[in-house]
């Protein structure tokens, strides 16, 4: 996924959950100001982005995020990173559990 693939969805969820026009919705567009989102609105955008380019965005992770390029930063920055940790070895009833 590339910078502008991720700009256009962050646009997408803003206009979707956030009622704005998606013309607002540019990379310097700051959050609160700009945007007008509250706190609460702003955890809401983060797990709809979460959902919408299968990540996990960590908390400490959102300080200092205050615009809409940094944001899309960020979703590159964690695409590179599993949502969740990677399965290894074999699930099931018959997997060896490594105690041996």
């Amino acid at each position: 996924m590339d910078r502008q693939e991720v700009l256009e969805g962050l646009a997408d969820v803003a206009v979707e959950l956030l009622g704005v026009d998606k013309a607002q919705v540019t990379e310097g567009a700051r959050f609160d100001e700009d945007l007008d989102v509250d706190s609460l609105g702003l955890v809401e955008f983060v797990m709809a982005v979460e959902d919408r380019f299968d990540v996990k965005v960590p908390e400490d992770k959102l300080e200092g995020i205050t615009t809409v390029g940094q944001a899309a930063d960020l979703v590159l920055e964690m695409a590179g990173s599993p949502a969740e940790p990677a399965e290894t070895g074999p699930r099931g009833p018959n997997a060896v559990s490594g105690a041996g």
